[in-house]
């Protein structure tokens, strides 16, 4: 059985997650330039094998899409070329980074985080693969 990763994709950063080997929780992995993340995923693809990327999907808060989603898109296209044998699905992920964002501050202690920090980025991620794991809001293959 294959891993699976979380996605949180920025312009800038790409924040990663991976479910552990039960599939129950989703852990934070990094946050990566688009490139590095396409490699990071490669290489855990080639170490451990990897069975579903679930790419968090920006929808609008009408539930539309928009130039987001189209951005995102060209990212899906780039995972399934270079990962041609991992399902890649879309999860809707309105809301995740202010989650991410309250639980990071709230991890430290209060304290101020840059709103698109790594952190958040990865903490995002882990938010999307675990709404995945746990059977919400699936929007089906890429």
């Amino acid at each position: 059985m294959g891993r699976i990763v979380g996605v949180d994709y920025g312009r800038k950063r790409v924040g990663l997650a991976v479910a552990d080997p039960l599939r129950m929780f989703a852990q934070p992995l990094g946050a990566y330039n688009p490139r590095e993340a396409v490699d990071v995923l490669r290489k855990l693809h080639r170490d451990e094998g990897l069975e579903t990327i679930v790419v968090g999907w920006p929808l609008m808060l009408d539930g539309s899409e928009g130039d987001a989603t189209r951005v995102v898109q060209e990212f899906v296209n780039r995972l399934r070329n270079a990962l041609r044998d991992v399902v890649v699905v879309k999860l809707d992920e309105r809301y995740t980074s202010e989650i991410a964002h309250d639980l990071v501050r709230e991890a430290r202690g209060g304290r101020r985080v840059e709103k698109r920090s790594g952190d958040v980025d990865a903490a995002a991620a882990a938010i999307i693969l675990q709404d995945f794991l746990d059977g919400h809001r699936h929007s089906g293959p890429a």
